[in-house]
């Protein structure tokens, strides 16, 4: 163990997985509780942190984006639309990957390669270029979301499956504050550009915590090459899936729900009545706290009471909080925020750890699938949602809001439905 902790990051995660499991044996499942556990679960921690700060640290600077550029706010959207619309077909690609070349190794590349793009793009002066890295950047990014739930399905006890999802999902949560909060104060600071570098050097150090603490893979089952017949195969069994397919609506719905609120509240509180800086639009994200909080909560209950109550739940509560939008106050706007960030990351939490647990094999396939929906709605409905604002304001914003909550809560009403039908069956 002290040979394998003296090599360089570099090294060490390329030696992950030369001892794959072999097809067909028992698998050595991480026990809750036990030192490895907590080594995993700090370690995807750092890689949801770093993964989310990268992509969303540009969101509250739309409007920065939008004068410095001089584009229109559905234009200055693009920055975030084409990063994670990237993602979402790279992370298809990843899951399929990693299959062959492991899990850790991946994602420590994604991360180093992103947190770098990230450090370039501030020194772009023309918008198009800018665009090109943002894209470019979501593209390398992809090899951590769909890895990072393949590598849990795989080497947590089902037991503890629900809590350590929720813990990754907790540094998404945070990756998502830092890129919200921490870049809007260094920007009233430092300017963006400046500000926008530090989320980069921040990126590098946390994959550094990430490949020193991950344990290498023990139930990975490597697949040389690239098979692209069982790639489709594998992805087209879990669209055949009965359930699969409405997780994978849940995470499109949801996602761009919660999406277009925020790419879109910067431009309502830094106009009137508000007036607020950026920095003050920044400290308000401060409620993805909650968030960090909820997901880990939601997926210890998952584990006790069942998702199905549990992911409907968080559906409501992110209603709930579109609603509270609507009110003229300040306070309202915040309060409802806080609201609908708290239940995004209850039924975001529960719906990406029922895909693991459905996914009886080629767990990354239906990660990956999961995430290129939850992406797609992210890149696609964040976008619409810009036309909501020029010919609605935000009373139009939050109607495209909640119609997508009802196709979620739609989905999420069959999915219980179907589970209390199987567990009567058996």
């Amino acid at each position: 163990m002290s040979a394998h902790r003296a090599k360089s990051p570099a090294a060490q995660a390329a030696n992950d997985d030369i001892k794959p499991a072999t097809a067909g044996a028992e698998p050595v499942y991480t026990e809750p509780g036990s030192p490895e556990f907590r080594r995993i679960s700090l370690a995807l921690f750092l890689a949801g942190y770093a993964t989310f700060s990268l992509i969303y640290c540009v969101q509250p600077l739309l409007p920065e984006l939008a004068r410095d550029f001089a584009v229109s706010p559905a234009s200055s959207s693009l920055a975030l639309s084409l990063t994670t619309g990237f993602l979402a077909f790279a992370i298809l690609l990843a899951g399929a990957v990693s299959e062959a070349f492991g899990r850790k190794q991946l994602m420590f590349a994604s991360m180093c390669g992103a947190s770098l793009l990230n450090l370039i793009a501030p020194l772009l002066s023309d918008w198009h270029a800018f665009l090109v890295v943002r894209a470019l950047e979501g593209l390398i990014l992809g090899g951590v979301p769909a890895v990072a739930m393949a590598y849990l399905a795989e080497e947590m006890h089902p037991r503890g499956l629900g809590t350590t999802m929720g813990i990754y999902i907790s540094g998404t949560a945070l990756g998502g504050m830092s890129g919200r909060v921490v870049i809007g104060i260094l920007t009233d600071m430092l300017g963006w550009h400046l500000a926008l570098g530090a989320m980069g050097a921040l990126g590098l150090l946390a994959a550094l915590g990430f490949v020193i603490l991950l344990p290498a893979s023990r139930n990975f089952v490597r697949r040389p090459g690239f098979q692209l017949s069982y790639h489709v195969r594998a992805w087209e069994g879990h669209l055949r899936h009965p359930g699969l397919p409405f997780v994978f609506l849940i995470g499109a719905f949801a996602m761009g729900c919660f999406v277009t609120v925020y790419n879109y509240a910067g431009f309502r509180l830094s106009a009137a009545p508000y007036d607020l800086s950026q920095g003050q639009i920044s400290l308000i994200f401060v409620v993805y706290l909650c968030g960090m909080v909820t997901s880990s909560i939601a997926g210890a209950m998952s584990d006790r009471i069942g998702r199905g109550p549990v992911l409907l739940a968080g559906i409501l509560i992110t209603g709930a909080g579109v609603a509270l939008t609507l009110l003229s106050s300040l306070w309202g706007m915040i309060g409802g925020i806080m609201v609908l960030t708290s239940g995004f990351f209850v039924a975001h939490s529960v719906a990406s750890g029922w895909v693991g647990r459905m996914a009886k094999q080629s767990k990354g396939h239906a990660s990956s699938l999961y995430l290129l929906a939850y992406y797609l709605g992210s890149s696609i409905m964040g976008s619409v949602g810009g036309w909501f604002w020029s010919h609605g304001g935000w009373d139009a914003v939050a109607a495209f809001a909640g119609a997508l909550l009802i196709g979620a809560a739609i989905c999420g009403t069959y999915l219980w439905q179907a589970a209390r039908r199987a567990e009567a069956v058996a």
